[in-house]
């Protein structure tokens, strides 16, 4: 699996395009997820010029995963559309703590590994990428609002991190807000 990282210009226009299409693939029509979004691709509010994403390729150039980080001092999901998740706590607003979002790790080219398999080796591989990227951007923290399977991969590979709040139901998806230490 091969890494590529950087905000949409700094990518190809044609794997931010598949990025897109790709994101789609996962979150809408393999996760079911209802959003409002153009026919084949998925993009949303938090996707603009600044916003950096990790993209992963496998051995064909498709690409099975992707990961998507953004600054807490610019508007992100967990507090525009998730605060409920900090228990009351204030949403982070500090230049060394990012978000990392839209993370999905699935090779749609692989067809003999389960789609949602969370403690898969390209999903640690994605996970460790996205922590390099965000650290070579100045942060020492990640926040993530995650499904709870997350928690358990955390756990078992070893990373330090911790609940912001109790996990909730919300749409069906029992979710919790997550910080994880880069250090």
């Amino acid at each position: 699996m091969d890494f590529i990282d950087g905000v949409a210009e700094q990518l190809s226009a044609t794997t931010f395009q598949h990025l897109n299409h790709y994101r789609h693939q996962v979150f809408v029509e393999m996760l079911g997820w209802e959003l409002d979004t153009p026919e084949g691709i998925e993009q949303d509010q938090f996707d603009h010029q600044d916003t950096i994403y990790v993209v992963a390729k496998n051995q064909h150039e498709h690409i099975c995963g992707c990961a998507r980080l953004l600054p807490t001092t610019q508007p992100y999901l967990l507090e525009e559309v998730f605060p409920e998740l900090l228990n009351g706590l204030p949403c982070p607003k500090q230049s060394d703590i990012w978000e990392l979002s839209r993370f999905a790790a699935v090779d749609f080219d692989n067809h003999q590994e389960a789609p949602t398999q969370l403690m898969s080796k390209q999903a640690l591989s994605l996970l460790n990428a996205a922590i390099e990227c965000a650290k070579k951007h100045g942060a020492k923290r990640l926040v993530s609002v995650s499904p709870l399977g997350i928690e358990r991969m955390l756990r078992h590979a070893g990373f330090r991190h911790h609940r912001a709040g109790p996990p909730k139901v919300i749409n069906g998806y029992a979710l919790f807000a997550c910080y994880i230490d880069l250090d």
